[in-house]
């Protein structure tokens, strides 16, 4: 049963929020997370990327049943900016996905069967304070703080990018996610589709996230961070490209 990991159903859902931080970490640190047949997406041929993206998802169903039978959750995902070219020689830009969580026990079961990002469920609270959004787990160990002021957002300190026109860039999501089967020697091609997608930047306060940290990246900075709301979106069903 296997190969109902490859995404054998188109899938949609609803998007209330999708807040994604990318960090640009000097390109020799990733390069030992990306497997064969990925290569790093960079910047000025220096700087590679790794993204937190943290979505409020309603109504996640396999495309065309009605949104009464989706599911609700909270989705945390660590993903790695990376191209692929396909086999007829076209090389496409996309995700490396390398850790999901989410808040719902049936949501890390059916991502299991169905998909390789590997769920595990944690704990997520969120909460407002004095104009801040905060979203933490005790189980995960992560905490992030942010602002949406009113009136022109700066890039973050130290960011690779000159203005948030080029860092929209590696803000995510890309067009296509990408899994990797090592044994089987092939690629699974995870078109997304979405409409109206208008990213807007927002103030990160503070932020820690334990499972960063893990990595032992040495040189990470925080290069942009922006939040879209409303938003539907699909993913249509994964393509497998097998590789001798």
């Amino acid at each position: 049963m296997k190969f109902l990991k490859n995404h054998p159903f188109a899938v949609e859902a609803y998007f209330e929020s999708s807040l994604v931080l990318t960090f640009a970490v000097p390109k020799e640190e990733l390069q030992e997370l990306v497997p064969d047949y990925l290569e790093l997406d960079t910047f000025q041929d220096k700087w590679a990327f790794i993204a937190v993206a943290m979505v409020q998802t309603k109504g996640l169903r396999p495309k065309g049943l009605p949104p009464f039978m989706g599911n609700d959750f909270f989705l945390i995902g660590y993903r790695i900016f990376v191209r692929y070219t396909n086999k007829a020689g076209k090389r496409l830009r996309g995700l490396f996905i390398i850790k999901s969580e989410t808040d719902r026990k049936k949501m890390a079961y059916m991502g299991n069967v169905f998909t390789h990002y590997n769920y595990t469920t944690t704990d997520i609270s969120q909460s407002m304070d004095r104009g801040l959004k905060i979203i933490r787990s005790k189980k995960s160990n992560f905490k992030l703080v942010i602002e949406h002021p009113e009136g022109e957002v700066n890039i973050p300190a130290g960011s690779p990018f000159s203005d948030w026109k080029e860092a929209r860039k590696f803000a995510g999501p890309l067009p296509y996610t990408f899994t990797v089967d090592k044994e089987a020697k092939s690629v699974v091609i995870i078109e997304g589709v979405r409409q109206n997608w208008k990213p807007e930047p927002v103030k990160v306060k503070n932020y820690h996230f334990d499972f960063l940290s893990s990595l032992h990246l040495q040189n990470v900075v925080l290069a942009n961070a922006f939040e879209i709301r409303n938003i539907p979106y699909h993913w249509k069903k994964g393509r497998v490209e097998k590789w001798t």
